[in-house]
């Protein structure tokens, strides 16, 4: 779609929801630079996470593919599977690869070197396995001696990448990823400056928290947000540097994450749920004063296709996802009806098998479902569990399952889904037909230890 090929710097932090954003709507949260840059940008409003939970993201921004084709639908597997790597994807476009931060994707220990067959076609490379420790955070670069992030590593991994920008040789293009471990918990972790912008007293709660929740759900909220203005202090100094080197008009600049946090809406904590918490994230693009919203609800599998597409890049046969390029540049018409279930934009959300926090014994189940610009669609492996008329009930208070005045609605829905669940190959098997099938074995949480 453009003969000059851009840098792309794409940022994103770990499990920050969307309503946890000033321009978003949330007057609490400090975003000051956030907000400068939606208002600079183009905010993507319907960015979703098909299946919200670390590994099985990153899997999916890696390939452009579903959980159940690329097989990391658990936490702490090492990706490896056919086609081509986002990262390999840009290098054999005559791109400069680099990842600074959190990878989650090789499987072999959290705090283990990863040797350069397995980063997936990055080069540059600062990187460690996972570790939310944020004031003692170490990284491996490209030798096998373990190396620490000074003082909180979202502050160093900025400066890192802001090091990798001015020191780039401007006749390449450069794919820069950017990965933090915060806002993720611990939330009580973040600079002590941070700390004391939010007293938990003053902690105005979602409608959706009940009430024996809701002193535990000030203190973690508290704590959260001061990580979310710890980074948008290092994003609001990254996005400058980039202006600054003369690049700001040739870069695409992203923010995003890669799933949300229930912080005790509906009474739950952390991801891997199907409400709106957990799967929806924000996501700001900024290139060549493209501005306002793009109204397109895109799933996570779509975003390795459209960075691709925006920068002129072949898009290989391996992905599930579709490029919404045309949509961000104006080329197409984001017009939704939300009122045609038949026709109206719709992204699967998924959990193949809980694990984790989300165990069995925590009410953790295996579903499929839909969240289309209205409604909300999620069915158990025995029957339908949910179902919201967001639009009515944007916190999600009343499910709407059984209800007569939502009968007809409830069986379109159900169709759809089917629908594309057989398009895509998906049985909806039990969680433990899919681990038997990959020959994972899983401890007691449902987790796959490393190595195994």
């Amino acid at each position: 779609m453009t003969t000059k090929k851009p840098n792309v710097v794409f940022v994103f932090g770990d499990q920050h929801r969307l309503c946890d954003v000033g321009y978003a709507g949330n007057n609490q949260v400090k975003t000051p630079n956030l907000d400068r840059i939606a208002s600079q940008s183009c905010e993507l409003t319907w960015a979703i996470s098909g299946m919200p939970v670390c590994c099985p993201y990153r899997a999916s921004l890696m390939t452009g593919q579903y959980p159940l084709r690329h097989g990391v639908f658990l936490n702490d597997l090492c990706l490896d599977t056919e086609g081509e790597y986002l990262g390999e994807a840009f290098k054999r476009g005559g791109y400069d690869t680099a990842y600074v931060g959190k990878w989650h994707l090789d499987g072999h220990g959290r705090e283990s070197f990863i040797p350069r067959e397995r980063r997936r076609g990055f080069d540059y490379w600062q990187v460690l396995e996972c570790t939310h420790d944020y004031n003692h955070s170490p990284y491996f670069g490209d030798s096998d001696r373990q190396q620490l992030w000074q003082g909180y590593d979202a502050f160093a991994q900025t400066d890192c990448a802001i090091d990798y920008i001015k020191s780039h040789d401007r006749e390449r293009p450069f794919f820069l990823i950017l990965s933090y471990g915060p806002p993720h918990n611990p939330y009580e972790t973040a600079p002590d400056e941070y700390k004391r912008m939010y007293n938990p007293d003053d902690i105005v709660l979602r409608p959706n928290v009940p009430e024996d929740t809701q002193a535990r759900a000030r203190a973690d909220i508290a704590g959260y947000y001061a990580h979310i203005s710890a980074l948008d202090h290092a994003i609001g100094k990254l996005y400058d540097a980039i202006f600054d080197a003369g690049i700001g008009e040739d870069t695409i600049f992203i923010y995003t994450s890669d799933h949300g946090d229930m912080l005790y809406s509906q009474g739950e904590v952390r991801k891997q749920k199907p409400w709106d918490e957990s799967i929806r994230v924000p996501f700001v693009l900024h290139w060549q004063n493209r501005l306002g919203h793009c109204g397109k609800l895109f799933n996570s599998i779509d975003i390795m296709p459209t960075l691709l597409d925006l920068c002129g890049l072949p898009l290989p046969d391996s992905m599930d996802g579709r490029s919404i390029a045309p949509y961000i540049l104006g080329e197409a018409d984001c017009n939704d009806n939300a009122d045609d279930i038949d026709s109206c934009d719709a992204v699967i959300i998924e959990c193949i098998s809980p694990f984790g926090e989300y165990t069995r014994d925590r009410g953790g189940r295996e579903y499929r479902g839909l969240r289309t610009r209205r409604y909300t669609y999620v069915v158990g492996l025995d029957a339908p569990w949910l179902l919201y008329d967001n639009e009515r009930d944007p916190y999600q208070l009343r499910n709407l399952i059984g209800e007569v005045e939502y009968a007809e609605i409830q069986s379109k829905l159900d169709a759809r889904l089917r629908l594309m669940l057989k398009e895509r190959g998906d049985e909806f098997l039990p969680g433990d037909c899919y681990i038997k099938q990959r020959g994972y074995k899983v401890d007691s949480t449902g987790t796959m230890p490393y190595g195994k």
